[in-house]
């Protein structure tokens, strides 16, 4: 959280990139999406303002205007993925994190510090009525959690002075929305837990958050003793209570530790070689600004397009920049990178030691808690709805669900004679364009035992039923990269289809569009639709690269 302690702003800082900001945090507490009316009421700016701050940030893909509504895009995720790519937290230790979550049967998660509260940078949560809520990016207050006396063992006496003055200027913690207020303002034993926790080792969380959450913490330390980052278990009254919780758990959370540690040591021996910047307008960002410009006139505001690029600067083994570099990174003049990077330390997302810049946790909060919960079906809804629209037909999206496709998002068009499917119907895959591209995903293997397994009917005169004859048409289709099915699943109804693929390159659901067969020969589905449904597919899998790259997004 911020010093209560007003600062003053540098006179270097860029104004736009502080309103850009301001508008990012908005959307971020109000969970993804305001109308336009309601930013410019809770950041106190001019419509005016507003409205280019908004252009500026849909036109970097950054959040999506939709009618009045201003919603969070998942291309967002860019500046947190910098951040968690530069600390290697959760390359290095969430495997460790999700075994751990396997072996007991519990949520685990790894946090940082971040001032005198703390951030959640992995989770590797359990399916149940009642399980863990809080997201990638969530900032909880220290006292109300695991990890915050661990941190708070290390404290200065200005940290601690901050911390009084937060507390005392917002006792019911509604600073902090992913918590629920305070039920008793006063009175908790923070102090007392830290000086137990420092002399433990560890500690325990007794439904401080909220009744019936209750958690076991321990530190990981890098090789200079200090804390990189909490690891917590975390379960429900319902399962433990917080002395059955410590006694089930910190055997094994121990030995979870000692092997994080070794990572850590071993990363220290042998650092990750420096990845590129993250794809996009970095490369290009002088001659993208410049088209942007003139495209939109006074509506896009370079100052912070330019300024919210330099924290895409930072990455793998990029984790502290100096001015020169973030200047080679990005394509700006060293002047314009450093007015941006003095508006980012003095906002708390940079912070500046010995003439090199470091991002800090406080980035997480650009959006990335609302977006690392997103679904392959939300992130797919836009580009389904922007394709419906140009082809004038219905669009879908589906995924493999046993031996049928599931839809899973759809947007359908208005017409007298509409291709009638709504979310959650399910066809046999062999006889669908979107089965056979996922089907054709399969390895040969696996897809030749699927085929065994099930019976072909005709669902029409023309479905096609031997399986000899379908394993050649699902070859055809592997080697094509689209299925078009032409009155096999019913009659009149033709579609084609092309795959989705996640960041390995798994084929995970596929896309389609569907029409009455008077409406295009299947040439004219090749020739016309098909480019459509490519740069379609191609959307939703960059956009999937960089929601998926930290945080699991389910694909059902």
């Amino acid at each position: 959280m911020p010093s209560t302690t007003p600062i003053e702003t540098p006179p270097e800082a860029v104004a736009p990139l502080m309103r850009g900001i301001a508008v990012l945090r908005r959307l971020t507490d109000a969970g993804g999406t305001l109308s336009l009316s309601e930013l410019e009421r809770a950041t106190g700016l001019a419509r005016a303002t507003v409205d280019r701050v908004t252009a500026t940030l849909a036109r970097m893909g950054h959040l999506r205007l939709d009618g009045r509504d201003a919603t969070l895009a998942p291309r967002l995720m860019e500046l947190g993925n910098a951040y968690l790519a530069a600390i290697g937290l959760p390359d290095l230790l969430g495997a460790h994190a999700d075994a751990l979550a396997d072996e007991l049967d519990e949520s685990v998660s790894l946090a940082v510090a971040d001032g005198d509260g703390i951030r959640f940078v992995h989770q590797a949560t359990r399916r149940r009525a009642m399980s863990l809520s809080f997201r990638i990016g969530d900032l909880l207050p220290a006292e109300r959690t695991g990890p915050g006396p661990l941190f708070a063992a290390d404290w200065t006496g200005e940290e601690w002075e901050r911390w009084r003055q937060r507390r005392a200027a917002d006792p019911e913690d509604l600073t902090f929305p992913a918590v629920p207020p305070r039920a008793r303002p006063e009175g908790d034993d923070f102090e007392e837990r830290v000086a137990q926790a420092r002399e433990r080792g560890w500690s325990l969380d007794d439904q401080l958050i909220e009744p019936g959450l209750v958690a076991l913490t321990a530190p990981v330390r890098n090789a200079d003793g200090r804390p990189a980052c909490a690891v917590s278990v975390v379960s429900h009254t319902s399962r433990h209570s917080v002395a059955s919780l410590r006694d089930a758990a910190l055997p094994r959370l121990r030995a979870t530790v000692r092997a994080m540690e070794g990572a850590l040591r071993d990363a220290a021996e042998f650092p990750p070689a420096p990845a590129p910047p993250a794809d996009g307008p970095p490369a290009g960002l002088a001659a993208w600004t410049g088209a942007s410009k003139q495209e939109l006139g006074r509506g896009f505001i370079e100052s912070l397009a330019r300024g919210l690029t330099v924290l895409t600067a930072f990455g793998e083994g990029r984790d502290t920049l100096t001015l020169s570099a973030v200047a080679e990174a990005t394509g700006l003049a060293r002047a314009t990178a450093r007015r941006a990077l003095i508006t980012l330390e003095h906002l708390g997302y940079v912070t500046a030691r010995e003439r090199s810049f470091r991002l800090t946790p406080r980035v997480l909060g650009l959006g990335y808690p609302p977006l690392s919960r997103t679904t392959l079906s939300a992130i797919a809804a836009p580009h389904l709805a922007a394709l419906a629209g140009r082809v004038h037909d219905s669009a879908s999206l589906a995924v493999l669900d046993g031996d049928d496709i599931r839809y899973t998002a759809r947007v359908a068009t208005s017409r007298v004679m509409s291709v009638n499917i709504t979310v959650g119907t399910r066809f046999p895959a062999y006889a669908t364009s979107m089965g056979r591209v996922m089907l054709a995903g399969l390895e040969r293997a696996e897809r030749a035992e699927r085929l065994a397994r099930v019976t072909p009917r005709a669902l029409t005169p023309h479905t096609v039923t031997d399986r000899g004859e379908l394993a050649a048409v699902l070859d055809e289709v592997a080697r094509s990269g689209h299925a078009l099915v032409d009155e096999e699943l019913e009659e009149g109804l033709r579609s084609i289809a092309v795959p989705v693929r996640d960041r390995g390159g798994t084929v995970v659901a596929a896309v389609n569009v569907a029409m009455h067969s008077v409406r295009r020969t299947a040439e004219e589905c090749v020739g016309d639709i098909l480019p459509e449904l490519r740069a379609t597919a191609d959307r939703i899998e960059a956009d999937l690269r960089v929601a998926g790259r930290f945080a699991p997004i389910p694909v059902d």
